[in-house]
C-alpha cells in the first residue's frame, strides 16, 4: 500500500557494507556545502571544510541542526548545483540534466524523518535501496512496495534534506541496460504518524520547559510572603506581652496583636490579656513621640548648618563679583585686552546668576522660618512671651544679613537697568500689540455677553407668555368645571322625573309576550343560534347551547317561549316513519312583514 504513516517494519540489515567510490559521494555531498559521512559515523574526508560549498553559490548546511521542520533555503536558479555520477557497489547513479528545472516536493510535514523513494528498477532490492540510502544518514526502516517506489525512515530529519538531494537522479543496476534493472528516481517528503508523534512529543517537552521557566521567573520576581502569624493561646500571649515592652520587638508584636484581634480572639476569658497587651502598647506613645521631637531637633539643627553654609557660600560669591566689578571699572578696564574683557563679562554674569539663585534660596529658607514662627505663635501664645528676645536677635541678625545681601544686589540691578532701557522700546512696541489684542478680546467677550442677555430676555418673555396661557386655560378650566356642576344638577332632575314615568312602561311590557330581560336576552340568542343553522334545530340541540352559557336553563321553559313567539319561531316536522324529528326555524324576517 502507499500509506507512508503506517509503523515501518524491516528486519536488520547488514550495515557494514563497503563503499566502491567514497571519493564520488564525497564530491556530491560537497557541492551541497555537507560534510560527507561514511557509513560508520566517521567523515570521509577529514579535511572537509563547510565553506567549499559556497563555491558553488550553496549556503552551508549544518547536518547536526536539530530537525524542528526548517528547510534549507532554495538553490539560486541562475547558479545550479553541479551533480555528478555517483558509483555504488552494486548500482551507479546517473545526475539529472543540469537545464531542467528542479523536481518537484509536496509540503514539508512537521517534524518529517520519512521520505517516499519512488521510480525504483524493478529488479531493485532493499540492500541496493540501503546502499543508496544509509550515506544520508542512520536508515532506522525500509518499506518496500512491489510496484517501483518504497518509503525509508531515518533517525534525524536533516538526513531527509540529504535524501532529497538524490531526487531526479537515473538509477542502473550494475552495468546492465535492461529496461527492468533502470529506473528514475522521485524522492519526496511523506507523512507518517510516528513522525508526527514524536514532533508533537518534542513540542509538548519544549512547552512545558518554557513553562517551567516562566514559573521560575514569575517566581524570582514575586515578593516574599509575610510570615505567618501564630494562633492565640496563653503561652503566645505571654510571650508577645514581653515583645511589646522591647522596643526592637514592639513592630513585629504589635502586627501579631493587631492579627488576633481581627480574628476575633478577645472573649471574656482573654479580654484582661488583651486589655494588659493594648496598655503596654498604649506606653509606646511616649516613646515614639519623644523620637519624633530627638529627630526635629536634629533636622533643625542640620537645617541650621545648611543655612550657615550657604550664608558662607554666599558671602565668598558677593566677593568675586565685587572683584569682577572693581575689574570693571575704567582705572583697571582700559588695561585689559578685548578678550579678556570680554571673558570677565561673561564670569561675571554667570557669578551673579548663581549668586541671585543661592541668594534665593537662603531667603526662601528664612521665610519659612519666619511662617513656622508666625504659625507656632498663633497656636502657643504662652510661648511667644519666652521667645520674644530670641527672636528679636534672630531678627536683627537677619535684617543685617538682609541689608549686606541688598547692597550686593544693588549693583546687579544697575547693570540690569541697562540693559531694561535698551530692550524698553522693543517691549514698548510689543506691549502694544498686547494691549489691542486684549481690546479685542474684551470687544468679543462683551458682544457674546450682550447676544447672552438678548437671549435670556427672549426665554424671559417666552416665559412669561407662557404663564399667561396657563392662567387662561387655568380659568377656561373652571368655568367647565361650574358648567359640569350645573348639568348634573339638572341630569339628577331629570333622572327623578324618568323614574316617575316607568311605572307606565313596566305596565305595557307586562302586556308583551316577553315578560322579562332574561327571556329577551334568550330570544336573541336562539335567534342567532338558528340564524346560522338555515335547516332548523331540535330542541335539545338548542337546550344543549344554551346550557353551556347558563346550567339553570331548562327545556320546557324555552320550548314555552318559543311556542308564544310565533312570529319568530317556527317548528316543522321532517323525516318519515321513526325518523320523524320536530325541528324549529328561525322565522323572524317573514313575521315582520306579517305584523
Amino acid at each position: 500500500s502507499t500509506d507512508g504513516g503506517r509503523n515501518l517494519s524491516l528486519e536488520s540489515i547488514p550495515m557494514g557494507l563497503p563503499m566502491s567510490d567514497p571519493s564520488a559521494w564525497a564530491t556530491a555531498m560537497n557541492n551541497l556545502g555537507m560534510a560527507p559521512m561514511g557509513m560508520t559515523g566517521q567523515p570521509l574526508l577529514p579535511d572537509f571544510d563547510p565553506a567549499l560549498g559556497m563555491m558553488t553559490g550553496i549556503p552551508p548546511i549544518n547536518p547536526m541542526m536539530p530537525g524542528l521542520g526548517i528547510v534549507p533555503p532554495p538553490i539560486p536558479p541562475d547558479m545550479p548545483a553541479v551533480k555528478e555520477i555517483i558509483h555504488c557497489k552494486s548500482c551507479t547513479l546517473f545526475p539529472p540534466n543540469p537545464h531542467l528545472p528542479p523536481p518537484a516536493t509536496r509540503e514539508r510535514p512537521p517534524g518529517c524523518k520519512t521520505v517516499f523513494v519512488g521510480g525504483l528498477p524493478e529488479n531493485g532490492t532493499e540492500q541496493i535501496i540501503m546502499e543508496v540510502f544509509e550515506q544520508c544518514g542512520e536508515v532506522i526502516a525500509i518499506r518496500k512496495s512491489k510496484k517501483n517506489f518504497c518509503h525509508i525512515r531515518f533517525a534525524e530529519e536533516f538526513m531527509v534534506d540529504k535524501a532529497l538531494y538524490l531526487s531526479g537522479y537515473r538509477i542502473r543496476l550494475g552495468s546492465s541496460t535492461d529496461k527492468k534493472d533502470t529506473g528514475r528516481l522521485h524522492v519526496d517528503f511523506a507523512q507518517a504518524r510516528d513522525d508526527l508523534y514524536e514532533w508533537e512529543c518534542k513540542q509538548r517537552m519544549l512547552a512545558r520547559e518554557e513553562r517551567h521557566r516562566r514559573r521560575l521567573a514569575e517566581e524570582r520576581f514575586r515578593p516574599p510572603s509575610p510570615p505567618p502569624v501564630v494562633h492565640y493561646s496563653d503561652h503566645e500571649c505571654s510571650v508577645v506581652a514581653e515583645k511589646l515592652k522591647d522596643d526592637t520587638k514592639f513592630l513585629e508584636a504589635i502586627q501579631t496583636l493587631l492579627t488576633w484581634i481581627e480574628r476575633g480572639e478577645v472573649n471574656r476569658r482573654t479580654a484582661n490579656n488583651f486589655y494588659s497587651m493594648i496598655q503596654s502598647a498604649n506606653s509606646h506613645i511616649r516613646r515614639l513621640v519623644n523620637e519624633k521631637a530627638a529627630h526635629e531637633k536634629e533636622m533643625e539643627e542640620a537645617k541650621e548648618k545648611f543655612k550657615l553654609a550657604l550664608s558662607g557660600i554666599l558671602v565668598q560669591f558677593e566677593q568675586i563679583v565685587a572683584v569682577y566689578h572693581s575689574a570693571s571699572k575704567q582705572k583697571a578696564w582700559d588695561h585689559f585686552t578685548k578678550a579678556q574683557r570680554k571673558n570677565i563679562s561673561v564670569w561675571c554674569k554667570q557669578a551673579e546668576e548663581i549668586r541671585n539663585i543661592h541668594n534665593d534660596e537662603l531667603m526662601g529658607i528664612r521665610r519659612e522660618e519666619e511662617m513656622e514662627m508666625s504659625d507656632e505663635e498663633i497656636e502657643d501664645p504662652s510661648e511667644m512671651k519666652e521667645t520674644d528676645e530670641s527672636a528679636l536677635v534672630s531678627q536683627v541678625e537677619a535684617l543685617k544679613e538682609e541689608n549686606d545681601s541688598l547692597r550686593w544686589q544693588l549693583d546687579a540691578y544697575r547693570n540690569e537697568v541697562e540693559l531694561l532701557k535698551q530692550e524698553q522700546g522693543k517691549a514698548s512696541r510689543d506691549e502694544d500689540t498686547t494691549k489691542e489684542q486684549q481690546m479685542k478680546l474684551l470687544q468679543q467677550a462683551l458682544q457674546g455677553m450682550q447676544k447672552h442677555l438678548l437671549k435670556v430676555q427672549e426665554e424671559y418673555k417666552k416665559r412669561e407668555a407662557e404663564l399667561e396661557k396657563v392662567k387662561e386655560d387655568k380659568l377656561k378650566i373652571e368655568t367647565l368645571l361650574e358648567n359640569l356642576k350645573e348639568q348634573e344638577s339638572s341630569m339628577s332632575r331629570v333622572c327623578a322625573c324618568s323614574q316617575e314615568k316607568e311605572c307606565p312602561v313596566e305596565k305595557t311590557l307586562s302586556n308583551s309576550p316577553v315578560k322579562s330581560e332574561r327571556e329577551v336576552l334568550l330570544v336573541g340568542i336562539i335567534s342567532t343560534f338558528l340564524h346560522v343553522h338555515p335547516f332548523g334545530a331540535s330542541i335539545e340541540y338548542i337546550c344543549s347551547y344554551l346550557q353551556r352559557l347558563d346550567s339553570k336553563i331548562c327545556t320546557a321553559e324555552v320550548e314555552v317561549l318559543m311556542t308564544r313567539l310565533q312570529n319568530t319561531f317556527r317548528q316543522e316536522l321532517s323525516g318519515v316513519g321513526a325518523s320523524l324529528e320536530k325541528r324549529w326555524k328561525f322565522c323572524g324576517f317573514d313575521g315582520l312583514k306579517m305584523t
